[in-house]
């Protein structure tokens, strides 16, 4: 189930909402088996960091211009944003080094 805690950015809106304390952005899409694999850990590392971290997903079928610009390459990517610049990035589906990543950051 997905939770309440994860927000779901757009190119639009993706500068603005990393820019202020830390945000966790999974970089995924539909199709994508690992992605699906590692969306539970997302939702619940969403709920157990709430209030200390944000946590957000961008779909990079229909918003290609972040990753892009960010240079993504494959998915799933986890990026750690710390006052809108890159600190941290994981590329494939590894729930622990996600957690990792996070208890490293706070």
């Amino acid at each position: 189930m997905a939770s309440a805690n994860v927000k779901h950015l757009t190119d639009a809106d993706f500068d603005t909402s990393i820019s202020k304390g830390l945000t966790l952005v999974d970089f995924w899409a539909e199709w994508c088996g690992p992605c699906k694999a590692l969306a539970p850990t997302i939702d619940k590392l969403a709920d157990e960091f709430s209030g200390r971290v944000s946590v957000a997903k961008l779909d990079v079928d229909s918003n290609q211009r972040t990753p892009g610009k960010l240079g993504v390459r494959g998915i799933p990517t986890v990026m750690l944003f710390k006052d809108g610049k890159q600190v941290d990035i994981l590329v494939g589906n590894n729930p622990q080094k996600v957690r990792d990543m996070l208890e490293k950051a706070l």
